[in-house]
């Protein structure tokens, strides 16, 4: 028996993957409870190329299946955009520090751009195109009319989105850092609590008194 049929231990491929794949977790906060690491397959073709084969699952968004079969490597924000025509998310700085991208996946707001596709199959997506009922508008879509939240309006379908996602997190008393204590029931939403909660959604037209405005007001009707 040779040196290298007597090692049991991890090799030095597995261990580079574990820690590819521990960096990426710690990088998104992903995959959570229940989600799986999308499971790629790779190969060279005859000229020695690297292929990925595609990978195909179900996304739901905005209460409705979309068979999907993309590369696995692929975002959810572009999937949204480039794979299923949903393209009110917007593509800011692709690094998930500008919020443009922000949807709802479960009920919470996340960047779409820092989270791949295949990993959200069987979860609840809704983006700004599934707020509004109809012709009726979500209350937040509303507002933000109302208000004059928005200047050229690229930012605003992800400053809507995490602003729903961020009532629903104050009604359930998740604290911020702002917050005056970390155990109440519920959030009192004051400016500098919205300005904390949203802090993750840049606005460069400077639109932030007006969306304020905004959330204060759709606050007591989300």
């Amino acid at each position: 028996m040779n040196e290298e049929s007597q090692k049991t231990g991890p090799t030095r491929r597995v261990v580079l993957e574990s820690g590819a794949a521990a960096g990426f977790f710690l990088a998104t906060g992903l995959p959570a409870a229940g989600q799986q690491m999308p499971t790629a397959r790779d190969h060279d073709d005859d000229a020695g190329t690297r292929v990925v084969d595609p990978a195909e699952f179900t996304l739901n968004v905005n209460l409705r299946n979309y068979s999907v079969v993309v590369d696995p490597r692929t975002t959810l924000l572009d999937a949204l955009r480039n794979h299923l025509d949903l393209t009110g998310s917007k593509k800011g700085c692709d690094h998930g520090q500008c919020g443009a991208c922000t949807v709802l996946v479960d009920g919470q707001r996340i960047n779409s751009c820092l989270t791949l596709a295949v990993m959200h199959d069987g979860d609840t997506i809704t983006t700004i195109e599934g707020l509004a009922k109809g012709a009726d508008l979500h209350p937040m879509q509303a507002a933000f009319i109302e208000h004059d939240g928005f200047q050229c309006g690229y930012c605003t379908p992800g400053q809507i989105c995490s602003a729903v996602g961020m009532l629903q997190e104050a009604a359930a008393g998740w604290p911020s850092h702002v917050s005056e204590t970390l155990s109440s029931p519920s959030v009192s939403l004051t400016d500098a609590e919205i300005r904390e909660r949203m802090s993750g959604n840049i606005c460069r037209c400077s639109a932030y008194p007006n969306i304020v405005a905004a959330i204060r007001d759709a606050a007591g009707e989300v």
